[in-house]
Order: structure tokens, then C-alpha cells, then sequence
């Protein structure tokens, strides 16, 4: 690898997405069905914001077992998540996401979700990267 990857190589492209109206419910049994933890929250197909799966599990802990059932993404999700075009260099991502102490960056091409670039994406991605140019001794991508 001569080049740093980009995000298109490093997201999690095509996420699930849920909508602002689905039960936190609904987005806990989506996460757990495709073992997501960052779901993009969409209205009318546009990206409208970002629900985690430890903010679901918060707020079921923390709510009356009579109300949990009543709540709603639109209750929860987190309405200015970091929204970033396919073509923003892979390290200026990198960057905001740590500087804001974020875990997830929701990438769009031509406004539209196109992917979710999430830390564990940062972490296999620069893993990636460090076997293909720092091989190890011994191993089968030395040259």
C-alpha cells in the first residue's frame, strides 16, 4: 500500500439506518440482528441524525420498565451527528473524530448515506495498513 486508504476503502458501506419514528426497541433488535453499534437515523431518506447502541442501553436501564417500551428513537438519537463526504481525506476524519471524542462519522455521496466509518473501522484499517507496510518477521507478508 503506497497510498493512505480512504474512507471508501475503510467504512462500513450501505449501513442500516433506522427511522426517526421507530422504537428504541426496534433499533436495539436491528443493531443485535447485524451486530451494529451506531445506527444512522434517517426521515424521508435524508440523514437526520445518529442513535448508539449504549445510548439505547442507558436509557432502557434508566427508564421505568412501563415507559421503556414507549420510547422512541426520536426520543434519543443524537441530532448533529459528524456527517462527512466520501471524498474527505481519511486523516482529517481521523482527526475531528478524536478531537471530539466521537466514535462514528456517517459518510454521504451526493447527500445520501453511502456508509458509517466508525472507530473499529479506523482500528482494522490502520492494522491494514501497519502488517502491509511493517510486515513482522516470520510472516507471510515478508517480502
Amino acid at each position: 500500500m503506497t497510498r493512505p486508504p480512504n474512507l471508501k476503502t475503510a467504512m462500513t458501506p450501505f449501513p442500516y439506518s433506522v427511522g426517526l419514528d421507530a422504537s428504541l426497541e426496534e433499533a436495539r433488535q436491528l443493531m443485535q440482528e447485524h451486530r451494529v453499534r451506531h445506527l444512522p437515523v434517517t426521515e424521508a431518506h435524508t440523514v437526520v441524525g445518529l442513535v448508539t447502541d449504549r445510548d439505547i442501553r442507558m436509557a432502557q436501564s434508566s427508564s421505568k420498565p412501563a415507559n421503556a417500551g414507549a420510547l422512541s428513537v426520536s426520543d434519543l438519537y443524537i441530532s448533529d451527528p459528524y456527517i462527512v463526504s466520501l471524498d474527505e481525506p481519511i486523516d482529517n476524519v481521523l482527526l475531528v473524530m478524536a478531537e471530539r471524542h466521537i466514535g462514528s462519522a456517517i459518510i454521504t455521496k451526493a447527500g445520501r448515506l453511502a456508509g458509517v466509518f466508525t472507530a473499529v473501522d479506523a482500528c482494522r484499517c490502520f492494522g491494514e495498513y501497519l502488517r502491509a507496510n511493517f510486515p513482522r518477521p516470520g510472516s507471510d507478508n515478508a517480502a
